[in-house]
């Protein structure tokens, strides 16, 4: 670490050439991500001062490629992290205080004196900040005071989880400035995981945070949420001849909770009438021989939802089996399924409460019939608004972004790498 006009003057000149490329891949990003860091490190002399010694750090967003809503009932998933990130520069204090100032946000200012829930932070930044800090400590990890400015291109409400990169970028800020980056990154994720479900007051399964904390293509099987079986899973994506597409439909996930719960409630309510607190737990042979008798005390919509969970499970085993033996095609119908399987059991597409409102029943449609016969596409996150995954062959990128920004909007439609690390200090050669 150094102070922070030396810092941005290395960083500019190449410095951090190396360590940008072994994060972002791409060559041609690499002036990109030094002007992002060097305008944070701009931001940061501007409220602290250019003499502080600091370092840079980053954390991914993720998109799920399988396992739609199978993690909060102990499932598996199919996740990556991908080069939409969050960055920070960091530096300690002695104040035994915390400010983060976000970019295009309040500065949060947590006194680590008093790491007690705050009620009046409830779903705001700051309780983040407050609930990682307060983890490490439980955990008897070291904190301290830093100041720390920072910016996202992970998009809010895109089901590419800003609020975990957020999070895990926190976790990796101290994890670094204090404890000698030696907190493995499933620890950093479950911290994060806690932080949002306590301090924030969401109840949040642990996927975002992990696939961001891990990245790369990894599969999570979450049977023991408190320790979680994480594989790797070995893909040249970028020789496949596809790209990743995640097209933003617009849409308002604010007054969307209550259909996010209800999904885990109803899979949770066909589990309770097994005696057991999640379907995992529920031997798919027993499930299915009592739907008669669970239609009359929990609903179709529930059975069908459970449906899904079972079939969703297996399919992210599928999923990686035809990835590890390079069999994309296989890949590729196996994401189509799974995004039939949200559409007609786990329905997830739309809300109806605003039948009028399908922007993801469209994107998928309208993507279906570019892609039929040759890419494949589904819902992306946790659905009834907000984004849609694709595969798209190569030869089709063009056209197909051009489409989906025909009828989505400029800017709506993202072409993103699979990066292959998870919360990381950005460090000189």
């Amino acid at each position: 670490m150094s102070d922070m006009k030396t810092l941005k003057e290395t960083l500019l000149n190449g410095g951090y050439d190396s360590a940008l490329q072994a994060v972002y891949l791409d060559e041609g990003q690499i002036e990109l991500q030094r002007q992002r860091y060097a305008a944070v490190i701009d931001s940061f002399i501007s409220l602290f001062g250019a003499e502080r010694i600091g370092g840079l750090f980053s954390a991914p967003g993720r998109s799920e490629i399988g396992g739609n809503h199978t993690d909060h009932n102990h499932g598996r998933v199919l996740a990556a992290g991908i080069d939409l990130d969050a960055i920070a520069v960091a530096s300690k204090n002695t104040e035994n205080i915390v400010r983060v100032k976000s970019e295009g946000y309040r500065m949060d200012v947590i006194d680590l004196s008093d790491l007690s829930i705050q009620e009046k932070e409830t779903s705001h930044s700051a309780s983040l900040v407050r609930g990682v800090c307060a983890r490490f400590q439980q955990l008897g990890y070291r904190i301290g005071g830093f100041d720390a400015t920072t910016a996202s291109r992970v998009l809010s409400g895109s089901g590419l989880s800003s609020s975990a990169a957020f999070e895990v970028l926190l976790g990796t800020m101290l994890n670094y400035l204090f404890n000698d980056g030696k907190i493995d990154p499933v620890e950093i994720a479950q911290i994060a995981q806690y932080a949002e479900n306590v301090y924030f007051g969401k109840p949040c399964g642990l996927l975002d945070q992990m696939a961001s904390a891990v990245s790369g293509f990894v599969m999570i099987d979450f049977k023991d949420p408190s320790s979680p079986v994480i594989e790797k899973v070995d893909f040249d994506f970028a020789s496949c001849g596809h790209s990743l597409c995640i097209v933003d439909t617009g849409g308002n996930h604010s007054d969307l909770t209550d259909e996010y719960a209800a999904v885990r409630k109803e899979m949770e309510a066909v589990a309770a009438e097994f005696q057991k607190p999640v379907l995992r737990e529920v031997a798919e042979a027993d499930f299915l021989r009592e739907i008669p008798t669970l239609r009359n005390r929990v609903g179709d919509r529930a059975i069908l939802r459970a449906m899904h969970f079972y079939e969703e499970n297996q399919r992210v085993l599928r999923e990686v089996e035809a990835l590890r033996s390079g069999d994309f095609e296989a890949f590729k119908q196996n994401v189509i399924e799974s995004g039939q399987s949200s559409f007609m059991y786990n329905q997830n597409v739309f809300t109806p409460r605003l039948p009028n409102e399908q922007p993801v029943a469209l994107a998928l449609q309208l993507t279906e019939r570019m892609l039929r016969g040759k890419g494949a596409w589904r819902v992306h996150g946790g659905g009834f608004a907000g984004t849609i995954q694709a595969f798209v062959p190569n030869d089709c990128l063009e056209a197909y972004r051009a489409e989906m920004e025909r009828i989505f909007g400029v800017n709506s439609c993202y072409v993103l790498s699979i990066r292959p690390v998870g919360g990381v200090q950005i460090a000189a050669e």
